[in-house]
């Protein structure tokens, strides 16, 4: 158990803003890295948060979950001895990297091993299982591109 990530998630809860939250991660060094003008409102803190990497001018809606990991390793080695032919798996882990300029919607579910570029809105409910190229407007399951980041900003002009 991970006290450290345990106390970390309870401050979450103490923090009435998301640029309060954020300014605490990046004090404590909780994330690898956190950009500035960055407000991340998930209270949650995922396992692994050493693992993501924030660029500049980034905002994350609410309960946006990074996964960092899987955990099949742990049914994959209960199987039968002659299932598993005598392997062990382990657990995989990646980074997760977000670049500068990004939207992240609510209840969008970011996987390890992707990159998001710069100039990238995601909208909510999204689950992202592959990067997401520069200058792109993307959503869906799983996260499709819709559009480009400046046809975005002629609409709301």
């Amino acid at each position: 158990m991970d006290l450290k990530r345990i106390w970390y998630s309870f401050r979450m809860f103490t923090f009435s803003s998301g640029v309060r939250r954020t300014a605490y991660l990046k004090r404590k060094g909780v994330f690898g890295s956190i950009g500035d003008h960055v407000m991340i409102q998930p209270r949650k803190i995922p396992l692994y948060p050493e693992l993501i990497y924030i660029g500049n001018n980034v905002r994350i809606a609410s309960n946006v979950s990074f996964i960092t990991h899987d955990v099949i390793h742990n049914m994959l080695n209960h199987l039968p001895e002659d299932r598993r032919g005598g392997h062990w798996y382990e657990e995989r882990k990646g980074k997760i990297t977000i670049g500068d300029n990004v939207f992240i919607g609510a209840n969008t579910v970011i996987l390890y091993d992707v990159e998001i570029g710069n100039n990238v809105v995601i909208g909510a409910g999204s689950v992202v299982t592959k990067s997401i190229p520069d200058n792109t407007v993307c959503a869906g399951v799983p996260c499709k591109r819709l559009g480009d980041f400046e046809s975005l900003l002629e609409k709301r002009k």
